[in-house]
């Protein structure tokens, strides 16, 4: 026993304890970063969970999901609302830099004036730029007079400093900032609607905005990854101690014959397709 202690005593030297803590350190890295990767599954899982549950849920007023006007509350986010009365065209904007799939575009907010007085801000969809990118050619109008419109809730969007934009267009749908523009009193400005339906039906209207892609993402398959490195590096550092050994008692009797039996056991098993190759191109050089 004390001879097999003495031929690892080589590993208590200061730089292997260095090893050791780099290895932790690497570790504990790898394990941090996993526990990020899994939170991030979660939040995906939690996000898709979220549409699943509202996304084809019974349409309401907004004032049952939102208490005030400046509400907003995340766990509706997706819940259709219906509303009743009409739409103000004239006070129509556009929401400028938005994509779809590749293609450079507008989205259409319309504010639509309920039969009580209180104003919900309506994205009616989606439309190209036109020959003049700073405009579309053409918008469709929305549908005059009484309405009946159901939308999909969605928060409303921050300010970011330095975007500017022309007369009737806005970079971001703030919607503090789109009720002061469009001159609109009590009008909810937590909150406005993607457009689901509305009736009665226009000829056309915008491309509405799709229902989002439920992915998991790659995050656990990343957590997993991450487990996996914070293995590896204990196993290098074991690889690495198993290599100074054999090299430190190269000369030691039972190492020898460890050594011996190994070659004999690698003689023994049939050659891969690799050594294969290696012989038949040895051959065909001779």
């Amino acid at each position: 026993m004390r001879d097999a202690l003495a031929k690892w005593r080589f590993a208590a030297q200061r730089r292997w304890f260095t090893y050791l803590g780099m290895a932790v350190v690497f570790a504990v890295a790898c394990v941090l970063l996993s526990q990020w990767q899994f939170g991030r599954n979660q939040e995906t899982i939690t996000a898709n969970s979220l549409v699943n549950h509202n996304y084809n849920a019974t349409a309401v007023a907004p004032s049952a999901l939102l208490p005030t006007k400046a509400s907003y509350l995340h766990k509706y986010e997706w819940r259709p609302v219906s509303l009743a009365g009409e739409y103000l065209p004239s006070k129509q904007i556009l929401v400028r830099d938005r994509v779809l799939g590749n293609n450079p575009g507008f989205e259409v907010l319309t504010p639509f004036r309920e039969s009580n007085g209180d104003v919900f801000f309506v994205d009616r969809g989606w439309v190209p730029i036109g020959s003049k990118q700073t405009a579309p050619d053409f918008v469709p109008p929305p549908p005059t007079g009484p309405a009946q419109v159901t939308a999909r809730i969605q928060q409303s969007e921050t300010v970011l400093p330095g975007r500017v934009a022309p007369a009737g267009q806005v970079s971001e749908i703030n919607l503090p900032t789109v009720a002061s523009m469009m001159h609109v009193t009590n009008a909810y400005t937590g909150a406005y609607g993607l457009l689901a339906s509305e009736s009665p039906k226009p000829p056309s209207r915008p491309i509405a905005a799709a229902k989002p892609i439920l992915d998991s993402g790659p995050f656990l398959s990343y957590a997993f990854q991450w487990i996996l490195f914070a293995l590896a590096g204990f196993t290098g550092l074991g690889w690495a101690l198993r290599q100074e050994y054999l090299a430190r008692n190269a000369d030691d009797p039972v190492e020898m014959d460890r050594a011996a039996e190994r070659d004999r056991r690698a003689r023994r098993r049939a050659p891969t397709d690799a050594e294969i190759e290696d012989a038949q191109i040895a051959e065909a050089q001779r």
